[in-house]
């Protein structure tokens, strides 16, 4: 699924840091059921350093990718602006992300319109921030762990009604911002493209379309 691996991932081909992307069951070896027990919170990121630790849930992630390349912010006001964009980010994965990745057709459209107005309300609330700063992003002119989390939900929306950013010119062009770095530009278009959206999603990977889920295809 596309989800909340994506914002690390992104932050991670921004600061030019390594890393191999591995599917739990190619990983562990074993299926994605027997696997989820013995993870840390039973779920899906989690960033394996030095092959001992293990770091789950993608803010912690994030949080962990910035700090040892050097761009964790230190001023107590911008940290604070900073994680209340992370968190509001966020809270957009339900039922965005689920409905996106897995629901087809009456329930994908039940789904779209109950969650519009909340989403609507948000992408409002992030609108308006973007427009109080003379910066290219939330918190200044340099793309933080914050902004790649907004940046994928606001992208992965697109999904769900691709004009839906058509009210919102502010973040269509921080959309544009965060795409247009060369390193972001060549991340998305080599990653799995995801398509038959709400019909049957899969994930192209190497050319093959798998459909989404936790089973090994």
């Amino acid at each position: 699924m596309r989800a909340l691996a994506e914002a690390p991932q992104l932050l991670m081909n921004y600061l030019n840091i390594d890393y191999n992307y591995i599917m739990s069951w190619d990983y562990y070896d074993k299926e994605w059921s027997e696997v989820k027990p013995l993870i840390p919170f039973k779920q899906l990121p989690m960033i394996v350093v030095d092959g001992e630790h293990h770091i789950c849930q993608s803010i912690a992630i994030m949080s962990y990718i910035e700090s040892i390349s050097g761009t964790i912010l230190t001023d107590p006001i911008l940290i604070g602006k900073a994680n209340s964009i992370l968190q509001s980010a966020q809270e957009l994965f339900m039922p965005l992300n689920p409905t996106i990745n897995f629901a087809v057709g009456d329930d994908f459209n039940k789904k779209r319109e109950d969650m519009m107005p909340s989403l609507l309300s948000r992408f409002e609330d992030l609108e308006k921030i973007l427009l109080s700063t003379n910066d290219k992003f939330f918190i200044d002119d340099t793309p933080r762990a914050c902004d790649f989390a907004a940046f994928h939900h606001l992208d992965l929306s697109k999904k769900l009604d691709g004009e839906i950013l058509e009210s919102f010119p502010r973040l269509a062009q921080f959309i544009n911002d965060i795409s247009s770095i060369n390193s972001i530009q060549l991340y998305l278009e080599k990653r799995p493209e995801l398509i038959d959206v709400s019909v049957k999603p899969k994930l192209v990977i190497d050319g093959i379309p798998h459909p989404t889920g936790t089973q090994k295809t």
